[in-house]
């Protein structure tokens, strides 16, 4: 969109000077000299005709159209201080050229935050005669950003980014970093010699970054470069850029690649439709592994980069994917899209929505309606003059990471954090990271982990676990209750619930190990996903979620007979209790069989008080003895 700026004001750097100005110099050297950097920019010779330019204003250095070429070349090239030194001597030496003049200067001091004398500039421009609608749209943009600017300045955020270290950081250039859900291992770009690959530290048990390798396996390449990725929360799958590859589809496609073991296995072309014979790039994948935003400037967009997004079907296809629309994407450029773990705020890199003159990084969140809200800009000195690249944040919402150039840097490009300011944090999300073993003899299990929302009855999470260790990683945004269900043929399935309630903020890890036992008689399991209310024995909606793991469990194991035991703790009545476990036990069974599983295959019981699991001297003691089970008879 930026090249379009010098056919607003200029057509191309070698304007017709004729229609601006006096172009003439009295010393014909200085003129001789100009006229070498007009034949020069034709060629595009920019360098040689910088120092034309400049020889020509050691000659005279009144020369005004001298001074306009080169504040428009240095605009071109992003050097704004040196623009704006041209375009005010042009604006002092000839009012004729002054008003063709003034979007070159106010940009260029837009770019260097100087918002005050940008704002005059720019609004002088807007009163130019016969302005096209490009050029008044522009125009009106920069004017917004300048006032945003200068409002946010008198508001600024705390900001105190800290360097990640030498373990990570090194005289080239480090980029885009991307941390799994638990924080212990980055996944980040190096550029070294031109050559973009993809490099990786662990936190060891003290807490410190070991020094940073590259990935092993099969996605780095030095024929290629590879960027701009997204790591799944558990650490398995990883999608990134690939530009320019064999089996490419356009410029940049997405691919992805998963971990298998210590190493990362050949990655593969997402294919159409998500990729076209455009340029697709800069993925961020949902929490759930179902949703993937990334960057297209595909066709059916508001303007040249857009935000999009796809969704994985049922079949493992992805879906075509849809732009997220003019509440997030502007006639300009938008990129970096980070999918914060809660599933409903966005950051993103925009210079289409007012901000500080360049990128700003955004944050915008879906309403309960899935409409997304009018992106905020994160605010000054996080956002300044300078164009910001991109954010990732950690999923308690606390910590952001990104990467700059700051005196303290080791070189180039260096990675840092920060504590993200309230106001623009995400919704807190929790982890669940467990490890699933065999209970006979404490061999890793692989197994199916789904966790699902017991109120919605939604499944949030389906994914196996490590075929080598067993782990697994599943986020837990708070607010909710979840059930957690493990499933692996020949073994009872597990279950366990969390309630994240506005007082489970102090905790936002839960780390588990579960052993499942392998079907067998006299095998039990307790099912800790069902609920009564006090005193009752009516089932509640949120035990749906294990009552039909169960039901599917018997429907794969035909030829199991189980017994259904209700349980209490000790609070009460002795004869009260059990017959109210008596009852609960017989609502599980009724829901079973009126759920296609024949009776015959079933029994229920009560057991009252008598058989705690847990001491009856503390709340959470009774708790694990208010329970349900089923029983292995046959």
């Amino acid at each position: 969109m930026r090249n379009l700026l010098c056919a607003l004001l200029f057509a191309s750097l070698t304007f017709a000077l004729p229609l601006c100005g006096q172009v003439h110099s009295g010393n014909k050297k200085a003129q001789a000299a100009f006229a070498r950097a007009s034949e020069q920019l034709r060629n595009r010779q920019y360098a040689q005709a910088i120092r034309s330019l400049e020889a020509a204003l050691a000659l005279d250095t009144a020369f005004a159209a001298a001074h306009q070429q080169l504040g428009d070349i240095r605009r071109q090239q992003k050097d704004y201080e040196q623009a704006v030194r041209h375009y005010q001597h042009v604006a002092r030496l000839d009012p004729a050229l002054t008003a063709l003049t003034w979007f070159g200067l106010g940009e260029s001091l837009l770019h260097t935050g100087r918002y005050a004398e940008a704002l005059q500039a720019l609004r002088k421009y807007l009163t130019t005669p016969g302005l096209s609608a490009e050029g008044q749209r522009r125009t009106t943009k920069y004017i917004a950003d300048c006032t945003f600017s200068l409002e946010a300045l008198k508001q600024p955020r705390a900001f105190s980014p800290r360097n990640a270290g030498s373990a990570i950081n090194s005289e080239h250039d480090e980029y885009f970093p991307r941390l799994t859900a638990d924080h212990r291992t980055i996944i980040f770009t190096r550029k070294v010699a031109d050559n973009e690959n993809f490099y990786e530290s662990t936190q060891d048990s003290s807490g410190q970054w070991t020094v940073a390798h590259p990935l092993p396996g099969e996605v780095n390449s030095d024929l290629y470069n590879e960027g701009a990725h997204c790591i799944s929360p558990d650490g398995k799958y990883l999608f990134f850029t690939g530009c320019n590859r064999p089996d490419g589809m356009g410029s940049c496609d997405i691919y992805v690649s998963r971990r298998e073991g210590d190493r990362w296995g050949q990655p593969h072309n997402l294919g159409a439709p998500v990729n076209t014979r455009g340029w697709e790039a800069q993925p961020s994948l949902a929490a759930d592994g179902r949703t993937l935003y990334f960057v297209s400037n595909r066709t059916g967009g508001q303007g040249g980069y857009d935000i999009w997004r796809s969704a994985l079907l049922d079949d493992g296809q992805w879906a075509p994917p849809e732009n997220l629309g003019p509440a997030v994407n502007t006639p300009d450029d938008e990129s970096s899209p980070y999918i914060h773990a809660d599933n409903q705020t966005l950051y993103f890199v925009s210079d289409g929505w007012p901000g500080f003159g360049g990128k700003d990084i955004f944050k915008s969140r879906l309403n309960k309606e899935g409409i997304w809200q009018q992106p905020v800009n994160i605010g000054y000195p996080i956002n300044d003059h300078h164009e910001q690249r991109a954010l990732s944040v950690s999923m308690n919402g606390k910590w952001a990471y990104f990467a700059t150039h700051r005196p303290d840097a080791l070189g180039g490009l260096d990675i840092y954090f920060f504590e993200l300011p309230p106001a623009v944090q995400p919704h807190p999300v929790a982890y669940l990271k467990g490890v699933i073993v065999d209970a006979d003899n404490r061999e890793p299990l692989q197994a199916t982990v789904t966790v699902t929302d017991v109120s919605a009855n939604q499944v949030l999470y389906r994914e196996q676990s490590d075929y080598e260790n067993g782990s697994f990683l599943a986020p837990l945004p708070f607010g909710r209750t979840y059930a957690l269900h493990i499933k692996q043929p020949g073994y009872l399935f597990f279950s366990e619930h969390y309630a994240l309630d506005d007082s489970a903020k102090i905790n936002d890890a839960y780390e588990v190990r579960i052993e499942l036992s392998r079907i067998k008689t006299g095998s039990t399991e307790t099912l800790n996903n069902i609920f009564f209310d006090v005193d009752r024995y009516e089932l509640l909606p949120q035990s749906k979620t294990d009552l039909d793991h169960l039901v599917e469990f018997l429907n794969i194991n035909h030829g199991v007979r189980v017994e259904i035991g209700g349980h209490t703790d000790n609070t009460g009545n002795e004869a009260y209790n059990q017959s109210l476990s008596e009852r609960r036990a017989k609502a599980v069974h009724d829901y079973l069989v009126n759920a296609g599983i024949s009776a015959s295959r079933l029994r229920y019981k009560g057991y009252g008080q008598s058989q705690p699991v847990a001491s009856n001297d503390t709340e959470e003691g009774r708790r694990l003895n208010r329970r349900t089970a089923f029983k292995i008879i046959d």
